[in-house]
């Protein structure tokens, strides 16, 4: 959430930020209902207070009638916090003043490229093809057992993606992060303090009559561990990661860009978090990116940096770069990881305190290491003429010195 104190003081500029952002949020009945709320307050801590200096038998009408006020105040205020409350949820948060204007992912702005893009004397295949080819992708039996979207990696697949994820967490070990196992599923208010509910409620999964959500990433269960919880100051930053299946709807994906396993409802991915002081964000957002960079890098996989438009960054973002690896089979750059700095916008939602010197929200960042689309992306950029694929040095360690994937 955005600070309520900047939204009484600066209504005009919370207006702009939502007609720039495209929420219809009623800003000026936010406003009044507040104004009215404190007001109604201030009321029933006067008339508590009253009541508490009450003594003796002649005090007693007294008490009566400030009972029945105090009944009816208490009435109104919950009423007019619960409104408060559910409109001041429902702000996007604030938005980084260099932030490209543009409509959807179409118009992010490239910042830099890596690596040399890599050349074939036989036209490059997807990574479906190739992984039934060499029997390591399984997506026909991934549909039958559970649906479209569903997929199963066998042999050397399943072993060339636990190689990413156990390279992956030993990086991200390395450079001070705790690793963490988390649970997969998680109560409505993970979600919404994490800024997904009610933004993205149509990309969720919910578990029949229980008010449990499988999580699309370890984002939800990692920030929601300090859930109503003070931080002491002195232990920031706070850099934890977790490595787990995940689930999304991906509500109206169709066509050629949800091709083979590349937009799914099940994968697994390596999380980066940390909560920081505030004015150590912007640092934190960048080594977040270092490490995502690097980690491409080891794997070999050509990429570009792109800086998200306004268009293309959910409600929660402040500020947020993409990768996108290079994909040989599709000959064109696709999405591989999302870097967003959410300032306090989540520690806020879920009442995460910092006390020391000073009190605040810390910020939080929230990056992904790694996904399957990796391995995918490997399949295509490292394929040969003869069917097999070559294993990127990073991670034959992880796999016994095995240098390539061949048809068994």
């Amino acid at each position: 959430m955005i600070d309520i104190k900047l939204v009484r003081s600066n209504p005009e500029m919370i207006k702009e930020l939502c007609k720039k952002r495209q929420s219809d949020v009623d800003v000026e009945r936010l406003v009044s209902v507040d104004k009215e709320y404190i007001e109604k307050k201030a009321a029933l801590d006067d008339a508590r207070s009253e009541i508490n200096k009450i003594s003796g038998p002649e005090g007693r009408e007294k008490a009566k009638e400030l009972k029945v006020k105090i009944a009816e105040l208490k009435e109104i205020t919950d009423r007019l916090l619960e409104e408060r409350d559910n409109l001041w949820a429902l702000l996007p948060n604030l938005l980084a003043g260099d932030t490209p204007e543009g409509k959807d992912d179409e118009d992010n702005v490239e910042l830099h490229k890596w690596g040399e893009k890599p050349k074939f004397d036989f036209q490059p295949k997807t990574h479906d093809v190739i992984g039934a080819d060499l029997g390591i992708l399984d997506l026909q039996r991934g549909t039958k057992v559970a649906a479209a979207g569903f997929y199963y990696w066998k042999g050397d697949g399943a072993r060339l993606t636990w190689a990413i994820y156990r390279l992956a967490m030993d990086v991200l070990v390395e450079r001070g992060f705790e690793l963490m196992m988390t649970p997969i599923l998680a109560k409505k208010r993970t979600f919404f303090g994490t800024g997904y509910l009610p933004f993205g409620e149509d990309e969720l999964y919910k578990i029949g009559k229980e008010e449990l959500y499988l999580i699309g990433t370890s984002e939800q269960t990692l920030v929601s561990y300090h859930d109503d919880e003070i931080i002491p100051e002195n232990t920031l930053p706070r850099m934890y990661t977790a490595f787990t299946p995940c689930f999304r709807t991906e509500a109206g994906s169709y066509g050629r860009k949800s091709k083979g396993a590349f937009r799914v409802h099940q994968f697994h991915k390596v999380e980066q978090i940390v909560f920081c002081r505030p004015e150590e964000s912007e640092k934190w957002h960048m080594e977040c990116q270092k490490n995502v960079e690097d980690f491409m890098q080891m794997l070999e996989i050509p990429y570009r940096v792109v800086r998200v438009c306004l268009g293309d960054m959910g409600a929660p973002g402040y500020k947020k770069y993409d990768v996108e690896g290079w994909f040989s089979g599709f000959e064109e750059y696709r999405e591989t990881h999302s870097n967003t700095n959410l300032l306090d916008y989540q520690t806020r939602r879920l009442n995460i305190r910092c006390k020391g010197e000073q009190n605040f929200n810390p910020h939080t960042i929230s990056s992904t290491m790694i996904t399957d689309r990796a391995a995918l992306a490997i399949l295509e950029n490292n394929q040969q003429a003869d069917g097999s694929v070559i294993i990127p040095k990073a991670l034959r360690p992880y796999m016994n010195g095995q240098e390539k994937i061949v048809k068994k």
